[in-house]
């Protein structure tokens, strides 16, 4: 997976200093080719690191990528999946990974 993001990169190393083992680039959905970028299919928790948080200078801020986004995490919802976004900033601040970890300690593993 050599065209990670920093964020993601960071992330991943979070992951595995607190013995997480998430599932990457998960495709959850049977139709489409979704994916997120770290999931724990298991507790139907997912983690999206978006990149270019500028508002209206990336994909996910404007036109046709935003709408995508949305698409996705509704249908994940729909899904009963808990998706998580983070900014690189909340990835380096620590904050996503403390966040991931109580929620992983909090929710029982799924059992559908």
């Amino acid at each position: 997976m050599s065209n990670l993001s920093a964020g993601e990169e960071l992330f991943a190393l979070h992951c595995q200093i607190y013995g997480l083992a998430p599932v990457r680039e998960h495709r959850f959905h049977p139709e489409r080719k979704w994916r997120f970028d770290f999931a724990w299919p298991g507790h139907r928790i997912a983690v999206e690191i978006e990149g270019g948080t500028a508002f209206g200078k990336s994909r996910h801020s404007r036109g046709a990528g935003f709408v995508a986004d949305c698409e996705k995490y509704n249908a994940a919802a729909m899904m009963e999946w808990l998706v998580f976004r983070y900014t690189p900033e909340m990835v380096h601040s620590g904050h996503a990974i403390d966040q991931i970890r109580k929620s992983l300690g909090v929710c029982q593993p799924n059992t559908l």
